[in-house]
């Protein structure tokens, strides 16, 4: 068998995604395709006009996955052969530690992370003023690709910027009165993740018990994503230790799931109302909500209570941050776990957002199921369930899938008028009393995302079994 030659073994379709690029190691992501990604970011950056370019720093960050150290100093040393000034962090941080860096160095900003993907996965992202870059930057990086071959240069800097985002986070949330006012344990899960010391340096206390909490690779055998089905053991400690609260950081710190007093999941459709409320009564943070389109309607409640505007958006935090970085909004939240509010950066920062929790549950000295049990009786029942399933192949054009749908609806479902319809990120229903549908393809691959709430379990069940009908009929 003939010898691949190199220009046969480069993987020609590297895209970047809702963040970043992504791949599995040794297969797409490797030293080569990262060599060529980075030429592509110098690329890009060389061709913008010498105000946005700056002076050329950059920031080149990386978690505790295997390697990711050696591809960000790869990536390090091709933006210095470019003429650029890089500097490489001297330890793992947060991602969103490089988002901040972005604005306090006037600096761009490069990450390599997988986020919350299996451990064989790694990947880049971008950080442009605080936040992810928004499309038209990954899309005009992508241009790049191959245009020119990359260019090394010797070592780079290295720097610890550890003190830095740590005081920035203390000026954001208030460390030391949760460490003065707790009263139970509190049991964070860093899930191996990069956001490891991070929380007991900020609040050091001996109520606070850490799991996970050292780098391991293969993330203990599971996916570093803090959701319900990674969480039993947190949810056990908690539960064991009659903790007032669990919190889990996801592979990059970016994203936070929280557990109850009872070790109990709650989504961030529940997360987030909860957040949503205490921002703005104790807080007094006033402005736009904004949202994912897969996102409860607890929050649009929450915002029509308080006379202030409302907005869903097509997935992805980007989208939310942006918003939050033109001033256009005050407040965002997504469905995979990442919040950001006004004076916080218009970027998700998990740790930010867990210990925003634990402040909210000392100040008011109530636990997270008590704080839940308020937002219900307040603004309402809410059952919020997504399912997953495979299709017989991708749908690479949404606006037709979503199209065909709208014209087979019936006017009643499950003996509800249909409101309106959303077809902003694939096709939302709601129905009388606020209760939705979303059907969300991935585009990319054979995978149909489906989401329904309403204020019954059984109900939101029923939504999502019409859904499944509906996409296998379409």
């Amino acid at each position: 068998m003939a010898k691949a030659t190199a220009e046969e073994q480069k993987v020609p379709d590297i895209r970047f995604g809702t963040d970043g690029w992504r791949g599995v190691m040794a297969r797409d992501f490797t030293f080569e395709n990262v060599r060529r990604v980075a030429q592509a970011i110098a690329e890009y950056l060389k061709s913008l006009p010498p105000k946005q370019r700056g002076a050329g720093n950059v920031i080149v960050g990386y978690d505790q996955r295997f390697m990711s150290d050696a591809f960000a100093g790869e990536i390090a040393r091709i933006l210095q052969g470019n003429q650029f000034k890089p500097v490489l962090l001297a330890e793992p941080l947060p991602t969103p530690a490089v988002s901040f860096l972005t604005t306090k160095e006037k600096a761009h900003g490069i990450m390599v992370t997988a986020s919350h993907n299996p451990p064989s996965y790694n990947g880049v992202k971008i950080k442009l003023e605080g936040r992810a870059a928004p499309e038209k930057v990954t899309k005009a990086v992508e241009t790049f690709l191959d245009k020119a071959n990359p260019v090394r240069d010797g070592e780079v800097v290295r720097k610890s910027f550890r003190k830095p985002y740590l005081d920035y986070i203390k000026s954001r949330v208030n460390p030391k009165m949760i460490a003065a006012k707790l009263k139970r344990p509190v049991v964070v899960d860093y899930l191996f993740g990069c956001g490891v010391g991070i929380i007991e340096e900020l609040v050091p206390s001996k109520k606070l018990i850490t799991i996970h909490n050292r780098r391991d690779p293969l993330f203990g055998g599971l996916n570093p994503e803090p959701i319900e089905k990674n969480l039993k053991e947190l949810s056990a400690r908690v539960v064991a230790e009659k903790a007032m609260i669990g919190v889990a950081l996801d592979g990059d710190a970016d994203r936070v799931g929280i557990v109850d007093e009872k070790g109990r999941y709650l989504s961030p459709c529940q997360v987030f109302p909860i957040l949503l409320e205490y921002l703005i009564t104790q807080r007094g943070i006033k402005g736009k909500i904004v949202q994912s389109v897969s996102m409860g309607y607890l929050s649009g409640k929450i915002a029509k209570a308080h006379g202030l505007e409302f907005e869903e958006l097509p997935v992805g935090f980007k989208h939310v941050g942006e918003q939050i970085a033109l001033g256009n909004a005050a407040l965002g939240g997504e469905e995979s776990g990442g919040y950001a509010w006004k004076g916080g950066g218009p970027e998700r920062d998990g740790v930010m957002t867990g210990l925003l929790f634990l402040e909210m549950c000392t100040k008011l000295n109530k636990t997270p199921g008590q704080l839940w049990s308020e937002i219900e009786t307040r603004y309402g029942k809410s059952a919020f369930t997504r399912v997953d399933f495979h299709i017989h192949k991708p749908i690479a054009d949404k606006a037709l899938f979503t199209q065909r749908l709208i014209k087979r609806l019936p006017k009643k479902i499950l003996g509800s008028p249909i409101q309106k319809t959303l077809d902003i990120d694939g096709l939302k229903i709601i129905l009388e009393g606020d209760h939705w549908v979303l059907m969300r393809p991935s585009g990319t691959e054979p995978l149909m995302r489906t989401y329904a709430e309403s204020d019954s379990p059984k109900r939101t069940q029923e939504l999502l079994a019409l859904a499944q009908k509906w996409v296998h009929g379409h």
